[in-house]
């Protein structure tokens, strides 16, 4: 799918486009059903997206789903200030896969709420009554000592870390999963993702952007001691990449131990102070260099401005296969604020939340400036 700069254009086409050779097949509800949180969060039912003909059969009544290779496995955090932004991305990958029905999620929650687990499971489940999904509990005492201030206070949550734990959260026989954050949307089919071969032995893959500035992301004394810049020693030159979006092989990195490699930066980091930007600094310095590059189009990513200001941005030009709100706005605030940017308005079909007062609003658009990374 190709989407023009000319963003006016893009929101009526994109919005009503779904491509028709990978969408699922659509049905709708048999009962309009939502689920309400306290008084706070309500979401609709989406509609049941059925595999195509050519999909493979799933035996549904196999109670060990969670470990079969034939389905593909989609790993995200949830949790309440995300949760709609989660709901949104579940639904625009169901509704552009062309197997919905081969799909595993599996949802990464804080223990901050012991009852957050079963209430998640529910919200889910409510929103989508026939996928096949899983719950976990991640224990923000893991991190919570390793975690150093950022330059901006979302990115110090435990549950940002959690992707860095995957291999441990995960069943075992979990061999491989794509990671995604929870401020984006899919507008492809998602089997293409997960395609994506890893060569020779590396365990991630994500688009890379070698012309961004790399050094940026490290202090100054970082790159004055040979003692942290020799990390990148021996692999070819690193480039930045985005770790909302990742296939990753949970196979090498449980034999490679890669988290243990990551919580080593962190403690050096609590000392040291040679990065700002939270979790993505490790991830670079131990796989910089030996990623597996896919096409950027999976990963338009800084629609949500930088990590300081909530900027208007542009699409990049190019493809487009998945949209990623990265950095400090969020299609869903600017929205209920009626301030969004243009790019919100192609978030917005994928949500199902249900507003209190069940109204529609005319936003002002705001100005958009390039995207960058």
């Amino acid at each position: 799918m190709f989407l023009s700069r000319s963003l006016p254009f893009v929101v009526v086409f994109l919005v009503f486009l779904s491509p028709a050779p990978a969408n699922a097949i659509r049905s709708l509800p048999n009962k309009i059903t939502s689920n309400k949180v306290g008084s706070f969060l309500q979401f609709r039912e989406a509609p049941e997206y059925r595999n195509q003909q050519r999909c493979t059969e799933i035996d549904r009544n196999n109670e060990q789903l969670v470990c079969d290779p034939s389905l593909v496995h989609i790993a995200m955090t949830i949790d309440w200030d995300y949760l709609r932004g989660s709901i949104a991305a579940v639904h625009s990958v169901l509704k552009h896969t062309s197997c919905p029905q081969n799909l595993f999620f599996h949802f990464i929650a804080s223990d901050a709420r012991l009852e957050s687990k079963d209430e998640f499971d529910r919200i889910v489940q409510s929103s989508f009554p026939s996928l096949k999904f899983k719950v976990y509990v991640f224990r923000k005492s893991l991190v919570e000592n390793l975690i150093s201030p950022s330059i901006r206070q979302a990115l110090e949550n435990p549950l940002n870390y959690a992707r860095s734990y995957l291999a441990d959260l995960l069943e075992q026989c979990v061999e491989r999963v794509i990671y995604l954050d929870s401020d984006v949307i899919v507008v492809d089919d998602i089997q293409e993702l997960w395609k994506v071969s890893l060569t020779g032995s590396r365990v991630i893959g994500a688009p890379e952007y070698c012309h961004a500035n790399f050094t940026r992301y490290f202090s100054y004394e970082f790159w004055s001691s040979s003692e942290f810049s020799e990390a990148f020693a021996g692999r070819k030159r690193p480039c930045y990449f985005n770790t909302g979006v990742m296939v990753m092989d949970l196979v090498r990195w449980r034999e490679g131990d890669y988290t243990r490699k990551i919580e080593k930066w962190m403690e050096i980091q609590k000392d040291r102070r040679i990065y700002k930007l939270g979790s993505l600094p490790p991830f670079l310095m131990v796989f910089g260099g030996d990623v597996e590059a896919i096409e950027h189009r999976w990963n338009q990513h800084g629609l949500g401005g930088d990590n300081v200001v909530n900027s208007c941005r542009t699409l990049h030009p190019g493809p487009v296969s998945l949209l990623h709100w990265s950095g400090k706005g969020k299609p869903w605030a600017r929205l209920d604020a009626r301030m969004p940017c243009s790019a919100d308005y192609l978030w917005a079909p994928y949500d199902l939340y249900i507003p209190h007062d069940h109204t529609h609003h005319h936003h002002h658009r705001r100005t958009a400036t390039d995207s960058s990374l």
